[in-house]
């Protein structure tokens, strides 16, 4: 009982923040340009380098859970690969998905209520290897003929590389400068959840079915790799949690913005994207049951 308490008392606080960004979407439908902007360019950047330039992060010391998240990227593409085979749905639409999940708006957040401030530099870490994946694979398999060089563009990705480079050198910020990029960076979280909300607001879904088996294969076929795979790897238990944690997330509503910007049957990404994160409620708490 005490677990289920604990696992609500996780769940709740991002429910409530998206529920009320949801709220808000519906009565104002504001324009969320330069807020998705903000957490992008500044925020999320923030967050990264200065989880990455602590003292406490080595990024050597992530390298299993790295590899981990690796292995259930590509078997879940692998499977999802398999899935657009037998239904015939479009690959390229449908592949992403099953792969690339809410690591920023919700994995973010969780880990910060189940597991506290002392797991975000590893949050951090696979937050890293997915964005990285997904602005790189991801982008070749929603658009093969799609060009790389936005890319080298984006400040996630400096950030990211200049915080393993701090990482590698054993170079951390000053306190001062440490404490007011990381206040800056954490607003990104419960921003997060908000702009999540307000998203989903104004998603309208027409594939239904094709968004059911979406929502159910990506959770499944990340716990299922998942699952024995932490036997294997040298992870210490709250690693071990947060892979799990992670192999259950929802897709990224940023596999719908890819999908229309390339033409990949938006809808049907959408259908998954919704479906993916009713389907959360259920299987966020089953992964925090087995981690915790």
């Amino acid at each position: 009982m005490d677990l289920v308490i604990r696992i609500i008392g996780i769940i709740t606080p991002v429910l409530i923040i998206s529920a009320i960004g949801y709220a808000y979407g519906r009565f104002r439908r504001p324009d969320m340009t330069w807020i998705n902007r903000l957490c992008t360019d500044l925020l999320f950047p923030m967050l990264i380098f200065t989880s990455m330039a602590s003292r406490d992060f080595h990024i050597l010391d992530y390298l299993p859970l790295i590899g981990g998240e690796i292995i259930i990227l590509l078997g879940s593409g692998i499977v999802a690969w398999g899935a657009a085979i037998v239904l015939g749905y479009n690959p390229h639409a449908f592949i992403p998905p099953m792969m690339f999940v809410n690591v920023a708006n919700m994995g973010l957040p969780l880990t910060l209520f189940a597991f506290g401030p002392s797991m975000l530099p590893a949050a951090v870490a696979l937050f890293m290897i997915v964005s990285i994946v997904h602005f790189t694979l991801g982008v070749r398999i929603c658009a093969p003929k799609a060009s790389m060089s936005g890319i080298l563009q984006a400040p996630m990705l400096w950030a990211m590389l200049l915080g393993v480079l701090a990482s590698l050198l054993g170079l951390s910020l000053p306190p001062w400068l440490a404490t007011s990029t990381m206040m800056l960076g954490e607003a990104a979280i419960p921003l997060g959840l908000f702009t999540l909300g307000i998203g989903f607001s104004g998603f309208r879904v027409k594939r239904w079915s094709i968004g059911i088996i979406g929502a159910l294969l990506c959770p499944i076929s990340g716990l299922l790799i998942a699952w024995p795979l932490v036997k294997f790897l040298p992870l210490d238990k709250p690693m071990q949690g947060l892979l799990l944690l992670y192999a259950a997330l929802p897709p990224a509503v940023m596999n719908y913005i890819f999908a229309e910007q390339y033409k990949q049957e938006p809808e049907l990404v959408s259908a998954i994207v919704v479906g993916g994160s009713i389907a959360s409620l259920a299987f966020v708490p089953f992964a925090l049951y087995l981690a915790l």
